[in-house]
Protein backbone atom coordinates (compact mmCIF):
# COMPACT_ATOMS: atom_id res chain seq x y z
CA UNK A 1 0.00 0.00 0.00
CA UNK A 2 1.09 3.84 -1.01
CA UNK A 3 2.10 6.03 1.74
CA UNK A 4 0.50 9.44 2.11
CA UNK A 5 2.16 10.55 5.76
CA UNK A 6 1.57 14.34 5.80
CA UNK A 7 -0.84 14.66 3.42
CA UNK A 8 -4.83 15.85 3.39
CA UNK A 9 -6.97 14.09 1.54
CA UNK A 10 -10.73 15.35 0.80
CA UNK A 11 -13.33 13.00 0.71
CA UNK A 12 -17.06 13.70 -1.13
CA UNK A 13 -19.71 11.47 -0.43
CA UNK A 14 -18.00 10.30 2.87
CA UNK A 15 -20.55 9.42 5.03
CA UNK A 16 -20.93 5.92 3.64
CA UNK A 17 -19.71 3.11 0.82
CA UNK A 18 -17.24 3.78 -1.15
CA UNK A 19 -16.46 7.24 0.51
CA UNK A 20 -16.16 5.92 3.65
CA UNK A 21 -13.76 3.38 2.20
CA UNK A 22 -11.27 5.39 0.95
CA UNK A 23 -11.28 7.41 3.84
CA UNK A 24 -10.21 4.41 5.90
CA UNK A 25 -7.73 3.52 3.57
CA UNK A 26 -6.23 6.84 3.60
CA UNK A 27 -5.95 6.95 6.83
CA UNK A 28 -4.57 3.65 7.46
CA UNK A 29 -2.09 5.17 4.90
CA UNK A 30 -1.23 8.11 6.68
CA UNK A 31 -3.88 11.07 5.55
CA UNK A 32 -5.63 13.07 7.69
CA UNK A 33 -9.12 13.26 6.12
CA UNK A 34 -11.83 16.10 5.13
CA UNK A 35 -14.89 13.78 5.30
CA UNK A 36 -17.48 15.90 3.01
CA UNK A 37 -21.29 15.09 2.56
CA UNK A 38 -24.75 16.58 2.93
CA UNK A 39 -27.42 14.91 5.15
CA UNK A 40 -30.19 15.72 2.95
CA UNK A 41 -32.69 14.91 0.56
CA UNK A 42 -32.43 14.80 -2.75
CA UNK A 43 -35.83 14.98 -4.61
CA UNK A 44 -35.44 12.50 -7.20
CA UNK A 45 -33.99 9.96 -5.14
CA UNK A 46 -36.14 6.96 -4.07
CA UNK A 47 -33.34 6.02 -0.79
CA UNK A 48 -31.97 7.46 2.16
CA UNK A 49 -28.80 9.21 1.52
CA UNK A 50 -26.25 9.28 3.88
CA UNK A 51 -27.11 11.06 7.30
CA UNK A 52 -25.22 13.19 10.03
CA UNK A 53 -24.46 10.37 12.01
CA UNK A 54 -22.77 8.32 9.28
CA UNK A 55 -20.85 11.03 8.93
CA UNK A 56 -19.72 11.08 11.72
CA UNK A 57 -18.99 7.48 12.26
CA UNK A 58 -16.88 7.81 9.48
CA UNK A 59 -15.12 10.56 11.13
CA UNK A 60 -14.54 8.19 14.33
CA UNK A 61 -13.23 5.05 11.54
CA UNK A 62 -10.77 7.65 10.42
CA UNK A 63 -9.70 8.70 14.24
CA UNK A 64 -9.21 5.09 15.21
CA UNK A 65 -6.79 4.55 12.74
CA UNK A 66 -4.95 7.20 14.67
CA UNK A 67 -5.34 10.19 11.87
CA UNK A 68 -6.84 13.61 12.21
CA UNK A 69 -10.39 13.78 10.52
CA UNK A 70 -12.84 16.80 10.00
CA UNK A 71 -16.16 16.54 9.39
CA UNK A 72 -18.06 19.14 6.83
CA UNK A 73 -21.67 18.94 6.07
CA UNK A 74 -21.71 20.38 2.52
CA UNK A 75 -23.85 19.74 -0.79
CA UNK A 76 -21.98 18.98 -4.07
CA UNK A 77 -24.30 20.82 -6.27
CA UNK A 78 -23.82 24.15 -4.09
CA UNK A 79 -20.24 25.79 -5.26
CA UNK A 80 -19.89 28.28 -2.51
CA UNK A 81 -20.34 25.10 0.42
CA UNK A 82 -17.69 23.37 -1.33
CA UNK A 83 -15.49 26.68 -1.72
CA UNK A 84 -16.30 26.67 2.00
CA UNK A 85 -15.42 23.37 2.55
CA UNK A 86 -11.41 22.88 0.46
CA UNK A 87 -10.85 26.91 2.97
CA UNK A 88 -11.41 25.44 6.32
CA UNK A 89 -9.78 22.36 5.27
CA UNK A 90 -6.81 24.49 4.59
CA UNK A 91 -7.36 26.62 7.77
CA UNK A 92 -7.31 23.31 9.74
CA UNK A 93 -4.56 21.13 8.12
CA UNK A 94 -2.73 23.34 5.89
CA UNK A 95 -3.31 22.44 2.91
CA UNK A 96 -5.59 19.23 0.46
CA UNK A 97 -3.74 17.39 -1.05
CA UNK A 98 -6.04 15.22 -2.76
CA UNK A 99 -9.52 15.17 -4.43
CA UNK A 100 -11.64 11.93 -4.17
CA UNK A 101 -14.76 13.21 -6.19
CA UNK A 102 -16.93 10.65 -5.03
CA UNK A 103 -20.49 11.53 -4.43
CA UNK A 104 -23.06 10.49 -6.96
CA UNK A 105 -26.86 9.28 -6.76
CA UNK A 106 -28.45 6.92 -9.18
CA UNK A 107 -32.50 6.53 -10.27
CA UNK A 108 -33.84 4.39 -12.71
CA UNK A 109 -36.28 5.78 -15.77
CA UNK A 110 -36.62 5.68 -19.46
CA UNK A 111 -35.74 9.01 -20.68
CA UNK A 112 -39.02 9.10 -22.23
CA UNK A 113 -40.72 8.68 -19.12
CA UNK A 114 -38.58 10.91 -17.19
CA UNK A 115 -38.98 14.21 -15.53
CA UNK A 116 -37.31 17.50 -15.07
CA UNK A 117 -36.37 16.89 -11.61
CA UNK A 118 -35.18 13.08 -11.88
CA UNK A 119 -32.61 14.56 -14.74
CA UNK A 120 -31.49 17.85 -13.38
CA UNK A 121 -30.69 15.92 -9.74
CA UNK A 122 -28.54 13.19 -11.52
CA UNK A 123 -26.75 15.93 -13.54
CA UNK A 124 -26.35 18.51 -10.56
CA UNK A 125 -25.24 15.56 -8.45
CA UNK A 126 -23.00 13.37 -10.29
CA UNK A 127 -21.27 15.55 -12.89
CA UNK A 128 -21.72 19.51 -11.58
CA UNK A 129 -20.96 18.51 -8.31
CA UNK A 130 -17.67 16.50 -9.62
CA UNK A 131 -16.91 19.77 -11.24
CA UNK A 132 -17.56 21.93 -8.69
CA UNK A 133 -15.47 19.50 -6.46
CA UNK A 134 -12.63 20.22 -8.94
CA UNK A 135 -12.92 23.77 -9.23
CA UNK A 136 -13.04 24.38 -5.28
CA UNK A 137 -9.46 22.99 -5.04
CA UNK A 138 -7.83 23.41 -8.38
CA UNK A 139 -6.55 26.90 -7.61
CA UNK A 140 -5.00 26.02 -4.24
CA UNK A 141 -3.63 23.14 -5.99
CA UNK A 142 -2.02 25.02 -9.19
CA UNK A 143 -0.53 27.57 -6.46
CA UNK A 144 1.03 24.63 -4.57
CA UNK A 145 2.14 22.83 -8.11
CA UNK A 146 0.77 20.12 -6.19
CA UNK A 147 -2.17 17.50 -6.53
CA UNK A 148 -4.02 14.44 -7.13
CA UNK A 149 -7.52 14.27 -8.04
CA UNK A 150 -9.49 11.01 -8.67
CA UNK A 151 -13.02 10.78 -9.69
CA UNK A 152 -15.42 8.28 -8.86
CA UNK A 153 -17.37 7.29 -12.59
CA UNK A 154 -18.94 3.94 -13.20
CA UNK A 155 -19.22 1.14 -16.18
CA UNK A 156 -21.98 2.84 -17.06
CA UNK A 157 -19.30 5.48 -18.08
CA UNK A 158 -18.58 3.33 -20.70
CA UNK A 159 -21.75 1.85 -22.49
CA UNK A 160 -25.20 2.76 -23.06
CA UNK A 161 -27.64 1.55 -20.23
CA UNK A 162 -31.14 1.20 -20.79
CA UNK A 163 -33.23 3.32 -17.30
CA UNK A 164 -29.96 4.57 -16.56
CA UNK A 165 -29.62 7.69 -19.87
CA UNK A 166 -29.44 10.08 -17.16
CA UNK A 167 -27.04 8.60 -15.06
CA UNK A 168 -24.73 7.00 -17.90
CA UNK A 169 -24.92 10.53 -19.35
CA UNK A 170 -23.31 12.21 -16.19
CA UNK A 171 -20.60 9.30 -15.63
CA UNK A 172 -19.40 9.64 -19.53
CA UNK A 173 -19.50 13.40 -19.11
CA UNK A 174 -17.07 12.63 -16.17
CA UNK A 175 -14.74 11.19 -18.35
CA UNK A 176 -14.67 14.18 -21.08
CA UNK A 177 -14.27 16.47 -17.57
CA UNK A 178 -11.27 14.32 -16.45
CA UNK A 179 -9.10 14.28 -19.54
CA UNK A 180 -9.88 17.77 -19.93
CA UNK A 181 -8.35 18.91 -17.26
CA UNK A 182 -5.51 16.32 -16.78
CA UNK A 183 -4.18 18.86 -19.85
CA UNK A 184 -5.14 21.89 -18.22
CA UNK A 185 -2.84 20.96 -15.49
CA UNK A 186 -0.32 19.35 -16.99
CA UNK A 187 2.43 22.16 -17.30
CA UNK A 188 2.51 22.19 -13.79
CA UNK A 189 4.25 19.07 -13.04
CA UNK A 190 2.75 17.76 -9.89
CA UNK A 191 -0.84 17.54 -10.40
CA UNK A 192 -2.73 14.59 -11.83
CA UNK A 193 -6.61 14.17 -12.52
CA UNK A 194 -8.15 10.61 -13.26
CA UNK A 195 -10.95 8.50 -12.92
CA UNK A 196 -11.82 4.36 -11.51
CA UNK A 197 -14.99 3.11 -13.08
CA UNK A 198 -16.74 0.30 -10.77
CA UNK A 199 -18.63 -2.51 -11.65
CA UNK A 200 -21.84 -2.59 -9.29
CA UNK A 201 -20.89 -2.27 -5.73
CA UNK A 202 -22.34 -3.35 -2.64
CA UNK A 203 -23.44 0.20 -0.99
CA UNK A 204 -27.09 1.65 0.44
CA UNK A 205 -27.50 2.85 -3.54
CA UNK A 206 -28.19 -0.50 -4.64
CA UNK A 207 -30.32 -1.93 -2.06
CA UNK A 208 -33.68 -0.82 -2.80
CA UNK A 209 -36.82 -1.84 -4.24
CA UNK A 210 -36.69 -0.01 -7.53
CA UNK A 211 -33.18 -1.23 -8.27
CA UNK A 212 -35.05 -4.61 -8.00
CA UNK A 213 -37.57 -4.40 -10.04
CA UNK A 214 -35.19 -2.93 -12.77
CA UNK A 215 -32.90 -5.73 -12.72
CA UNK A 216 -35.54 -8.61 -12.25
CA UNK A 217 -38.97 -6.81 -14.44
CA UNK A 218 -39.94 -10.24 -15.17
CA UNK A 219 -40.28 -10.87 -11.15
CA UNK A 220 -43.27 -10.00 -9.27
CA UNK A 221 -42.09 -8.38 -6.18
CA UNK A 222 -38.52 -8.40 -6.66
CA UNK A 223 -36.03 -9.21 -3.73
CA UNK A 224 -32.22 -8.66 -3.13
CA UNK A 225 -31.60 -12.25 -4.11
CA UNK A 226 -33.08 -11.47 -7.61
CA UNK A 227 -30.62 -8.54 -8.15
CA UNK A 228 -28.15 -10.70 -6.65
CA UNK A 229 -28.40 -13.51 -9.48
CA UNK A 230 -28.95 -10.98 -12.53
CA UNK A 231 -25.65 -9.26 -11.20
CA UNK A 232 -23.97 -12.73 -10.92
CA UNK A 233 -24.67 -13.54 -14.60
CA UNK A 234 -23.27 -9.98 -15.71
CA UNK A 235 -20.08 -10.45 -14.56
CA UNK A 236 -17.32 -12.36 -16.26
CA UNK A 237 -15.52 -13.35 -13.20
CA UNK A 238 -18.24 -15.28 -10.64
CA UNK A 239 -18.73 -12.57 -8.38
CA UNK A 240 -22.16 -11.15 -7.41
CA UNK A 241 -20.83 -7.39 -5.92
CA UNK A 242 -17.74 -6.10 -6.17
CA UNK A 243 -17.00 -4.53 -2.17
CA UNK A 244 -15.85 -0.89 -1.31
CA UNK A 245 -12.77 -1.79 -0.51
CA UNK A 246 -12.45 -3.53 -4.01
CA UNK A 247 -12.19 0.49 -5.29
CA UNK A 248 -10.33 1.75 -2.15
CA UNK A 249 -6.45 0.30 -4.28
CA UNK A 250 -7.03 1.63 -7.42
CA UNK A 251 -7.90 5.30 -5.85
CA UNK A 252 -5.07 5.05 -3.56
CA UNK A 253 -2.68 3.83 -6.38
CA UNK A 254 -3.95 7.24 -8.48
CA UNK A 255 -3.40 9.77 -5.53
CA UNK A 256 0.19 8.15 -5.12
CA UNK A 257 3.56 9.22 -5.71
CA UNK A 258 4.00 5.82 -8.03
CA UNK A 259 1.21 7.41 -9.95
CA UNK A 260 2.97 10.76 -10.32
CA UNK A 261 2.78 10.20 -14.25
CA UNK A 262 -0.83 8.82 -14.80
CA UNK A 263 -3.02 11.52 -15.54
CA UNK A 264 -6.13 11.59 -17.78
CA UNK A 265 -6.28 8.15 -17.06
CA UNK A 266 -9.40 6.09 -16.47
CA UNK A 267 -9.20 2.89 -14.49
CA UNK A 268 -11.58 0.29 -14.70
CA UNK A 269 -12.54 -2.14 -11.54
CA UNK A 270 -15.67 -4.17 -12.72
CA UNK A 271 -14.48 -8.14 -12.41
CA UNK A 272 -14.42 -7.80 -15.95
CA UNK A 273 -17.53 -6.86 -17.44
CA UNK A 274 -15.68 -3.81 -18.68
CA UNK A 275 -14.14 -5.98 -20.96
CA UNK A 276 -17.68 -7.97 -22.16
CA UNK A 277 -19.11 -6.14 -25.59
CA UNK A 278 -22.50 -7.28 -24.31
Amino acid sequence: MPRFDGRVALITGAARGQGREHAVRFAEAGADVVLVDVPAKVESVPYPLGTTGELHETLALVEQQGRRALAIEADVRRMEQLRAAVARAVEEFGAVDILVANAGIVTYRQLSDMDDQMWRDTIDVNLTGVANAMRAVLGHMLERRYGRIVVTSSQAGRRGVPNLAHYSASKWGLLGLVKAVALEVAPTLGITCNAVLPGAVDTPMMHHDEVYAVFAPDVPTPSLADLEDRLARLNPMPITWLEPGDISPAVLHLASEEARYISGAAIDVAAAFNASTS
